[in-house]
């Protein structure tokens, strides 16, 4: 190491070492890494940590914004003082040399019990200690504190490890060691300049979401000032080291909104370029004067019909919240990665048109979160350069980039705008490492969760778990749905006032009756006039001061469609005869199945009836991304809205899977679909005559045939994969509440029926023919069986309730998963978070022809390219490669083993382990008609129908 900066320090104490080289022999000293990293914190409280996280933050200090700046320099620079301790140093034999000679002396004992005391849980024993011990703090209160250094990497420690690290003193350091460590803790308190401020805080018990942001800025800036492209180690630490450094890093400003006072006319025109003249629906008006009138940040859900515009509605309420709140950015949750990927699209065309008050900032920060976002074409041009903005507000414009350094999965969620699947505000309340970094993020913006009604049992106790910790955090949250259950309403709503207000207590009922100055509604429910219809379109906002929401109706945009519904026989050959009859009149029909299989086999059924006089296009989730997207995108261009579509087919027929019912603005004019859940089957009758167009005579009524069950049996018997995917219940309950329109020739209206079906469904004990019902009985309890069973499976891995009291974050991570996006995706994280995660294999496809492996042939990427096996293919071909991933059925994973052994004994690539791409990646080779074979299974693979795959010693599945 060069010449060390002057710093007023013993030499025992200036010999502890803190980093290594990664790349030579050179190391840091302690002294200087913790300087580094008080210094990055400071600058990013002053630079990069918006208004919001700074003043939630700073309202747990007795000194507002200045002590919160001093306690986080004044954290950063000591988090590292464990390593000032012989478990530690003990790991460099050589520079634990230079400190034995200077008398910090090491028990032999030490190399084999080391890892009972890592340098954060010893840092955190350390730092309370000197605060209990040498300036009269209270345990509790030192502990809130402390915690944050024992959480710096990842996981705060529990009670049994303090305990047991405690117990060996040698770990810790004995003789001069005590000594040193409490030299350096008193050098970087006098050096940020804390010292004057320990009595002010002596009495403070941080609370918990405090604690974790304090943890999340910490990671931060440990994590910068260990980089050692910025921080190296091998040169002098001159006075210009962290200028230079911070200068290089060159992070994101945070976004700082102005509310322009535009009407909601205005404001929706301008920010999504719409034509002059056009005006904001009813929905969007009432949504942003919503976001203009609430007071305090809370939680609005807005449940509105398909098509009235309420993703617009959000972002324009993002615009005027982070405005009004100090936030500086947003993040949209979607439930898949291709509406995430849609999204995006639209989000940045937002984005651009966004102004700010720093009319001559940077580019703002924007990041893609989801497993695969590195294939987006689109978001992968934002790393590489830069889209000018339409408008600030000086007109002056500002730009759009992914961050370098923010760009990494831990890291995703501290762009300002991040557009991403729901998992990823899931992980929020899951227990994995590194779960600050996702608070923190989160922290700062408004939440936008779109498609409520998508998310199961499983998902909603981990969503209902992150509002709770957002309200804690007075992050603005807006829910989306058009068809969400009452039950679900008032979940949420209870969990983000739960997080504002405390987990309500249960009061001991002592009297039979009440007592005579009792106040009669005191228990009552706060959430009671939520239940039921309430009315639609609705915006439910949560109280300013207390647990009582409000409740906003407002009209729809007009756009009302009377739904004809009518049952069909599960027959084939009878659905091919009404669709030649139909459409070879002319017209575009939907058909929507509830699995791949019947997909594929519907598809081969109407291809042999109708030949090449109809077409039939395919659409499902069991395709290689590039088809996927290619395969959104012909939807859009042929079924889109007119302004998109400039040629709608005379005939044709869509078969598709649940990938119709989300995020795709398409219309057809006829629909036949799978018996499902009420909701869903609301969002595919969306897709019927959902824009103005000129339509045949015979398809000017719009219909939905309801099949995919025995309509011949009391309940109707659903078929066998919808059984699996939805249970029997939900199936017979949208059967009973449509009976009335399938049985009376009721029309469906939408949107005005939508709230009457959903609630009924959902809330009525018991629908349909009353000859139904005591089937619809034991129907019910098994679902309530299984609704429990994923309760008791999601509470195993989910994050605490916020405390109501300012107790330390000890063993807040116990029985953690590890990194919910470990091996650079997300599975872990979604096998916890998503109920049905079962265990499944992605690979990649590739074709073989003459013993090498190629693209596939229709791959936009590098078309039939060669991919070679005896070496690592180039940068921009293993990007190719890797974007040919396929997810193999759940129905191959029962071999699971057998089918992994085999992959690996084929196509087994060392070189590839050099390729970020491709290490660890499994290869599926197919023949050059797409065909081959494993473990008892035959596949088939092309662009038209995805992967077919048939269990070779039983029937086709």
């Amino acid at each position: 190491m060069a010449t060390q900066q002057t710093v007023e320090l013993s030499d025992a104490a200036s010999s502890a070492w803190g980093k290594t080289s990664e790349d030579g022999p050179g190391w840091l000293p302690l002294w200087q890494h913790l300087a580094d990293a008080a210094a990055v914190a400071e600058r990013l409280w002053r630079h990069w940590l918006n208004a919001a996280v700074r003043q939630r933050i700073s309202s747990a200090l007795p000194g507002g914004d200045s002590d919160g700046r001093l306690l986080v320099t004044w954290l950063a620079g000591v988090h590292d003082i464990g390593k000032a301790t012989p478990a530690f140093a003990v790991q460099r034999d050589d520079l634990m040399s230079r400190m034995h000679a200077r008398g910090l002396t090491v028990d032999n004992r030490v190399k084999a019990d080391r890892r009972i005391a890592p340098h954060a849980l010893a840092g955190q024993i350390l730092l309370e200690d000197w605060l209990i011990d040498g300036h009269d703090w209270v345990p509790r209160a030192a502990a809130t504190f402390a915690v944050v250094v024992g959480g710096h990497h990842g996981v705060p420690p529990t009670d049994k490890e303090l305990h047991a690290a405690r117990s060996l003193d040698y770990l810790l350091g004995t003789g001069p060691w005590p000594s040193v460590q409490r030299e350096l803790l008193d050098w970087m308190t006098d050096r940020c300049g804390v010292r004057d401020r320990l009595p002010a805080w002596r009495d403070v018990r941080l609370p918990q979401p405090v604690q974790a942001l304090l943890t999340g800025v910490v990671v931060v800036a440990d994590w910068i000032a260990s980089n050692q492209e910025l921080f190296p180690v091998t040169y002098a630490a001159d006075a210009h080291r962290v200028e230079q450094a911070w200068d290089d890093l060159d992070l994101p400003s945070p976004w700082r909104a102005v509310d322009l006072d535009l009407s909601p006319d205005a404001i929706i025109a301008t920010r999504f370029g719409l034509p002059s003249g056009a005006t904001a629906y009813p929905v969007q008006r009432a949504v942003i004067d919503q976001a203009r009138q609430i007071t305090e940040p809370g939680l609005m859900i807005v449940e509105a019909p398909m098509g009235d515009g309420k993703t617009e509605a959000a972002l324009a309420a993002v615009e005027i919240l982070a405005a009004r709140f100090g936030l500086s950015g947003c993040f949209v949750a979607l439930p898949t990665r291709a509406t995430s990927d849609a999204m995006l699209s639209r989000g940045l065309s937002w984005m651009e048109r966004l102004p700010d008050r720093d009319a001559d900032r940077g580019a703002y920060g924007v990041a893609l979160a989801h497993g695969k976002s590195s294939f987006n074409n689109e978001y992968d041009t934002l790393r590489m350069d830069r889209r000018p903005s339409s408008i600030g507000v000086d007109e002056d414009g500002v730009q759009l980039a992914v961050h370098r350094w923010l760009a990494s999965r831990k890291k995703i969620l501290l762009s300002d705008f991040v557009v991403g699947t729901v998992d990823q505000l899931l992980f929020m309340a899951l227990k994995a490492r590194y779960v600050v970094l996702r608070h923190l993020g989160l922290a700062g913006k408004i939440v936008v969760v779109d498609e409520a009604h998508a998310y199961d049992v499983h998902m909603s106790q981990y969503l209902d778990r992150a509002l709770e910790w957002l309200a804690a955090y007075r992050v603005p949250v807006i829910v989306l749905s058009a068809t969400l259950p009452a039950r679900r309403r008032r979940e949420m709503m209870k969990a983000y006032d739960d997080g504002r207000f405390g987990q309500p207590t249960q009061r001991p009922r002592r009297r039979r009756t009440p007592a005579p100055d009792a106040d009669p509604g005191a228990d009552a429910d706060p959430y009671a006039d939520l239940a039921g219809d309430i009315g639609y379109p609705v915006i439910t906002c949560s109280g300013a001061t207390d647990r009582q929401p409000a409740v906003t109706t407002t009209a729809s945009s007009g756009r009302a469609v009377q739904v004809r519904v009518s049952r069909l026989d599960d027959d084939p050959q009878r659905l091919a005869d009404l669709l030649a009859d139909e459409i070879g009149r002319g017209g575009c029909a939907l058909v929507v199945r509830n699995t791949v299989r019947r997909v594929q086999e519907t598809a081969a059924v109407l291809r042999r009836r109708f030949g090449t006089d109809i077409p039939v296009f395919v659409a499902h989730s069991r395709f290689l991304a590039p088809d996927r997207a290619a395969n959104d995108r012909r939807l859009l261009d042929m079924f889109g809205p007119p302004s998109r579509v400039a040629d709608r087919p005379e005939r044709y027929v869509v078969v598709a899977s649940q990938v119709a019912e989300v995020s795709l603005d398409v219309d057809f004019d006829l629909l036949f679909t799978d018996l499902a859940p009420v909701d869903l089957l609301l969002q595919r009758m969306g897709r019927l005559h959902r824009h103005h167009r000129s339509r045949p005579a015979h398809l000017a009524t719009p219909r939905c045939l309801i099949t995919g069950a025995d309509w011949s049996t009391d309940p109707p018997e659903p078929v066998q994969g919808s059984r699996i995917v939805y249970g029997r219940a939900g199936l017979w309950r949208a059967a009973g509440v449509l009976w009335p329109h399938v049985d009376g020739d009721v029309p469906v209206e939408l949107p005005g029926d939508i709230p009457t079906l959903v609630q009924t469904a959902y809330d009525v004990p018991l629908v349909g023919p009353t000859g139904w019902h005591p089937a619809m009985r034991e129907a019910d309890e098994t679902a309530t069986k299984k609704q429990q069973e994923h309760c008791v499976r999601a509470d195993a891995y989910r994050l605490n309730p916020v405390s109501a009291q300012p107790a330390a974050l000890l063993g807040w991570l116990v029985a953690h998963i590890g990194d919910a996006d470990a091996g650079g995706d997300d599975a872990r994280g979604r096998g916890h978070v998503r109920a049905d995660s079962a265990e499944s294999l992605e690979v990649i496809l590739l074709v073989r022809r003459d013993g090498r492996l190629h693209i596939p042939d229709w791959v936009p990427d590098d078309p039939g390219r060669e991919v070679p096996t005896e070496m690592a293919p180039d940068n921009r071909l293993a990007r190719s490669v890797a974007r040919c991933t396929l997810a193999l059925p759940q129905l191959m994973t029962s071999r699971l083993d057998e089918v992994i052994d085999e992959l690996e004994a084929r196509n087994c690539f060392p070189a590839w382990d050099s390729s970020h791409w491709l290490a660890g990646e499994l290869v599926l080779d197919v023949d050059a008609t797409g065909h081959t074979q494993i473990a008892g299974f035959d596949l088939h693979y092309d662009n038209t129908d995805g992967l077919t795959v048939t269990k070779l010693d039983t029937s086709h599945t």
